[in-house]
């Protein structure tokens, strides 16, 4: 398993990003893209600029952020 330092050395220049809306969408929404086995970025619509945080596949779950809600397979 990757350890924190190591998930922010992965290239993400070519990841694809999908969208998730609690709301309307208009808002901004949260944005997710798998970036390596069993490893994701999570960033915000509202700052496409801000580099996107990087998680496990447990770290997301213990967050209660589930992947297939973004249309993402786990």
């Amino acid at each position: 398993m990757l350890n924190g330092s190591d998930l922010y050395a992965l290239d993400i220049s070519g990841a694809s990003f999908v969208k998730a809306c609690g709301g309307p969408c208009t808002e901004g929404c949260v944005t997710l893209a798998r970036i390596g086995e069993d490893t994701w970025a999570l960033g915000d619509s509202k700052r496409p600029g801000a580099e996107p945080l990087r998680f496990t596949t447990e770290e997301l779950d213990a967050a209660g952020i589930d992947p297939t809600r973004f249309g993402l397979n786990v």
